[in-house]
């Protein structure tokens, strides 16, 4: 019998620094065929097409020292013509004041991007230069590839010049960056990159690249290193893999309005993982760039470009600045403490629920966080101090914090009188429900009444990020109220609906439907319960996300569980005094640690007060309130934080798992009662 014997697949067809950065967020598999099917050893007929239409070229090369420079060379459109699939003949005379000029020799590795900043369409291809005179080279096509149009600014140009008449000014070259160097990447919002690897088999592969976003993107540090955010692309990683294996690079700037030039060349170095990634809007990873030897040619582009109206790319808007960035660093960096937020404007989203929007009242940005998680506030009520936490019902990306408060109790009372210029205390956001954008799975959200606002920001953050990345996470949204006018966001959750381009879906649900038109004003009537959710969903794999009252929670977590949906694909919000019962999947334990079964003696550092914990007796917040101790908290179930204590000795344990993630060294007292210990004393540090 013959053995048989599988096909032999193809190596991979990135290398190996372009699959490191790929292995770094998990993506090998995924882009391996793209790779095979995108990137073409030919140009496609529109490429050819494309080129011949352009006025101007950006062009990477490597001079015989092994430096790689980015260029952009000028010619009246058809300099350049396909003479097939695999050749591109170039018409373009040598330019010995450019200093990519050197390492395009017969025989030399090029990179190439032809860009149209007028319709923002781009392709790249890289090759080997075949020269037969100083004014003409042939390109032979190694690699082809269209690229998409994020993150370019629409721009129209003009000559002031014949392509070929060089400048009156002489190239400058300059030790390190100068005030017209540093004025020119401060003001830029898009620039060019030049770097290359040598193969195994011993081809150089030169790649050229458009890099986009706001003005200033770019930072310029006081040691002359520039820092650059990588946002969403293709997660082809062709110049930081190239970066990874090769840290030469070069970096052209064009000041659109005046044809100035700058080139540099240098070392670049990829970041994978820092606060200032986290902090920097749309960031994904930076890279730091070292320039070694710098050239300023003024007018050395015989093109002037004029910004179109409403030419900003929607995708470089959707990214921060390096202002906002220190900012929010500022703010994490005081993530503990209680600080004065302005309330800016207010908005009534139902008959029973207001919003409060929320900016910083110091010098500190909003801190960073996730879409469902809630902001801890501190008020003054009838003279007491009081905390609360509110789910935050903004996204990450928007430009402020927002809180939307259901008027019921003195405190959310209090904050529905409060109105534009009034400031209240906020400590920076927290909680684990919170939801990922880029997730694949489907993700279901359920809400009641006003556990909506968790939800609001997840929809707002999946468009966001949805848009940001080209791909919208498939979302169905239940929502149930009372009653038409007590129901919330119906204007703002219809926009996002719109805007998901039938990606997001909606089913508004009323209990009591007076006046309401089925069909217009809500969907279905009665509640959300399993047999609603089994007429519209398919039941594949889905995430669940619950908010709302105890027993509405329950009653689908319970029904979720008995169609065995996993405990890990629930996700709960718990908002008040609700909490979830959870039966856990076979295999899984609580990792609490037991409760003490014995009196345990608890002494409260802060205070020299001491007492005596009983079997029974509740919880440390119970027992600290009882000594005439007023703790700062914001629920009583271990859902925000806000009574967060360090723990000087012994160890606590928790009958029921809190959701809130605790530090190392604290405990959640609202929820934590003394651990088994041996009749050790527990010691706070209230």
């Amino acid at each position: 019998m013959l053995e048989k014997i599988e096909p032999t697949r193809a190596a991979s067809p990135w290398h190996e620094g372009e699959l490191a950065i790929q292995r770094s967020i998990g993506v090998v598999d995924r882009m391996d065929a793209p790779g095979r099917n995108f990137v073409r050893s030919f140009m496609p007929e529109q490429h050819q097409q494309f080129y011949q239409l352009l006025p101007f070229i950006v062009l990477g090369a490597v001079d015989a020292a092994g430096d790689v420079w980015a260029s952009l060379r000028v010619g009246e459109p058809g300099f350049m013509v396909a003479l097939d699939a695999h050749a591109l003949n170039v018409q373009l005379p040598r330019d010995r004041n450019d200093p990519a000029d050197k390492g395009m020799e017969d025989g030399a590795a090029i990179a190439m991007l032809g860009i149209q900043l007028e319709t923002r369409r781009r392709n790249r291809l890289n090759g080997t230069i075949q020269r037969t005179a100083d004014d003409c080279f042939a390109v032979a096509v190694g690699q082809s590839f269209g690229n998409c149009p994020q993150y370019i600014q629409l721009r129209d140009f003009s000559f002031v010049r014949e392509p070929n008449t060089p400048p009156e000014a002489r190239p400058v070259r300059l030790d390190g960056l100068d005030a017209r160097a540093k004025e020119i990447i401060a003001n830029a919002d898009t620039f060019f990159v030049a770097s290359y690897v040598d193969r195994e088999n011993g081809e150089r592969q030169v790649d050229v690249s458009h890099r986009g976003g706001k003005t200033g993107f770019v930072r310029v540090g006081e040691d002359g290193v520039l820092t650059i955010p990588d946002f969403a692309g293709n997660k082809f990683f062709n110049t930081l893999g190239n970066f990874i294996l090769n840290p030469r690079a070069g970096l052209l700037f064009v000041d659109f309005a005046t044809g100035d030039m700058l080139q540099m060349t240098g070392e670049a170095e990829v970041i994978l993982t820092s606060p200032e990634i986290d902090a920097f809007q749309g960031a994904e990873r930076l890279w730091r760039f070292r320039p070694r030897q710098v050239v300023y040619r003024p007018d050395g582009s015989p093109l002037r470009w004029s910004f179109e109206q409403a030419g900003w790319s929607p995708n470089s808007l959707m990214t921060g600045d390096w202002q906002q960035t220190g900012e929010r660093l500022r703010a994490t960096a005081r993530a503990g403490e209680w600080r004065p937020f302005r309330i800016v404007r207010t908005r009534d989203e139902s008959a029973t629920i207001r919003s409060l929007y929320l900016e910083p009242a110091d010098d500190a940005g909003l801190a960073p966080f996730r879409a469902g998680q809630h902001l801890s506030i501190r008020v003054t009520t009838k003279g007491k101090p009081a905390v609360r936490s509110y789910t935050l019902s903004a996204a990450p990306s928007d430009a402020s914090y927002r809180i939307s408060v259901k008027r019921e109790g003195t405190v959310s009372s209090h904050l529905h009188s409060l109105g534009p210029g009034d400031v209240i205390e906020v400590r920076a956001p927290a909680g684990s429900f919170v939801i990922d954008a880029t997730e694949r799975r489907p993700a279901v959200l359920l809400a009641a009444g006003v556990g909506i606002t968790p939800m609001i920001a997840m929809l707002r953050d999946l468009l966001y990020e949805g848009l940001r990345k080209r791909r919208i996470r498939p979302t169905w949204l239940f929502q149930s109220a009372r009653s038409l006018n007590e129901r919330a966001f119906d204007q703002e959750i219809a926009s996002l609906v719109d805007a998901g381009q039938g990606k997001i879906r909606l089913m508004r649900v009323l209990s009591r439907t007076d006046g309401a038109r089925k069909g217009e004003d809500y969907d279905a009537a009665g509640r959300i319960d399993i047999p609603l959710l089994q007429s519209i969903l398919p039941f594949d794999d889905f995430d669940f996300y619950l908010c709302g009252p105890r027993a509405f929670m329950q009653s689908l977590y319970d029904g979720l569980r008995a169609l065995n949906v996993a405990d890990a694909r629930i996700h709960a919000e718990t908002f008040g005094l609700s909490s979830l019962a959870r039966s856990l999947d076979a295999g899984l334990q609580p990792s609490s640690k037991p409760q003490a079964s014995t009196p345990v003696r608890v002494t409260f550092a802060a205070s020299g007060k001491e007492s005596r914990w009983q079997p029974g007796d509740g919880t440390l917040l119970d027992l600290a309130e009882a000594r005439g101790l007023s703790p700062e908290y914001g629920c009583r179930n271990g859902s925000c934080g806000s009574c967060s204590t360090r723990v000087l000795e012994g160890e606590v344990a928790y009958p029921q798992q809190p959701s809130f993630e605790v530090r190392q060294g604290e405990a959640l007292i609202c929820c934590a009662v003394p651990a088994e210990n041996d009749g050790r004393a527990l010691q706070l540090a209230i």
